[in-house]
């Protein structure tokens, strides 16, 4: 590690200073917290509280708990939203100590500051409108805490979706209008890395946590969890996608060489990335391969006790290391500073008609190794005993 250390400060690499790592994480939990929630929430838990086999009991215990979680969820963004602004007013005066930019007036001028030459916008009109979003998104979420609120759950969560998504949408819109075809797919495909990023990670942990009101969910419940790890495990399996697909093209933006991996602190920090969401996506190959088709076979054989085994104990268990993994990515995150091809010297990645070939080449091969793995598991569930190993469990 040392050697891999020295090789980064010799490219000119420069770590950056613990404010830094602490306000980027946080602000992308707060983020995980919001959007990989309310995605969660409406695509895979209220639809599967829907159903007609799902008690009155346990429905109520499931959006008591996704009501409690989406309100600290609210808290963590209000902070980490505040934070990650004093942390944009520190960088935008170069030099400036963290607690100096806490000052109300910093704040205010680094909001009010004019426009630059060629933008169409004042940069800090957009995060002044980024901001008072987060600030209604937070407080609408904050307002579950308040019990009558909560009957309001699913409307307040259909409210939260569109703007927790705004929240990112709006700081990463360009102030200046980009000149060419590659600085508009540069920001599209950053956002698209992000959303989907947050998704799956809020996600994970949004389930996590709602399988912890087990001891209050009645026998019937394991079929309750097949519906919700089903319908999650379509989201996660586009979220892998989109992560992948938007993940090779800001690497090949930034990363020149292979060679750059191990030699600049950009392709350091970024090897220790993929390194991280390699180990997601296997335990999400685990769960799809390994316990989708045991939850599905024993739905259809009707067994209660392997179904509620597998639904929330063993799932439950994997999905935990998926979301400390997850975690990792965020702390990692704020080391991904700069462009491995600068360090390196290298030049600047200019998009061309190859490039989209290839590009479209790899989307195709993606969707048809996602379809190749939904068939898979499918296949997997059909095969006779396969849920034998959850009762032994």
């Amino acid at each position: 590690m040392t050697h891999l250390q020295l090789a980064a400060e010799a490219a000119g690499y420069t770590t950056p200073p613990t404010w830094r790592v602490l306000t980027k994480a946080g602000y992308f939990l707060g983020l995980s917290g919001t959007i990989g929630t309310t995605v969660t929430y409406l695509t895979s838990v209220r639809p599967a509280l829907r159903a007609a086999s799902t008690t009155p009991e346990d429905a109520a215990a499931l959006r008591r708990r996704s009501a409690g979680y989406l309100a600290w969820a609210g808290v963590v963004l209000l902070v980490t939203g505040y934070f990650q602004l004093v942390a944009r007013v520190a960088r935008a005066s170069k030099g400036m100590p963290f607690g100096d930019a806490m000052a109300p007036g910093r704040i205010a001028d680094f909001l009010d500051a004019p426009a630059a030459k060629g933008a169409w916008i004042a940069q800090g009109t957009l995060y002044q409108l980024q901001n008072v979003v987060l600030l209604a998104t937070a407080a609408a979420l904050i307002a579950l805490f308040v019990p009558a609120v909560r009957r309001h759950l699913d409307r307040i969560v259909l409210a939260a979706l569109p703007a927790s998504l705004a929240i990112t949408l709006i700081a990463g819109t360009p102030a200046t209008a980009p000149a060419d075809l590659d600085r508009w797919l540069d920001p599209v495909f950053d956002q698209l890395h992000i959303v989907s990023g947050t998704v799956w990670l809020g996600g994970l942990a949004l389930l996590v946590a709602l399988a912890g009101t087990r001891g209050r969910l009645g026998e019937g419940a394991g079929l309750l969890w097949a519906d919700i790890w089903r319908r999650f495990s379509l989201v996660a399996m586009v979220c892998v996608g989109a992560v992948t697909v938007s993940g090779l093209w800001l690497t090949w933006k930034h990363v020149g060489a292979v060679s750059q991996l191990w030699t600049t602190g950009y392709g350091i920090a970024l090897l220790i990335k993929i390194a991280l969401v390699l180990g997601l996506v296997t335990a999400g190959a685990f769960n799809q391969f390994w316990l989708m088709p045991r939850i599905a076979q024993a739905r259809r054989a009707d067994d209660s006790a392997s179904l509620l085994h597998l639904t929330l104990r063993h799932f439950p268990k994997v999905v935990r290391g998926e979301v400390v993994l997850g975690v990792a990515v965020l702390v990692v995150l704020p080391f991904i500073t700069g462009s491995a091809r600068a360090e390196a010297g290298s030049a600047k990645a200019v998009s061309d008609g190859s490039v989209f070939a290839a590009g479209a080449a790899l989307v195709a091969a993606l969707a048809v190794s996602l379809y190749a793995t939904a068939r898979a598991s499918d296949a997997l569930s059909r095969r006779p005993g396969a849920s034998a190993p959850a009762t032994a469990g």
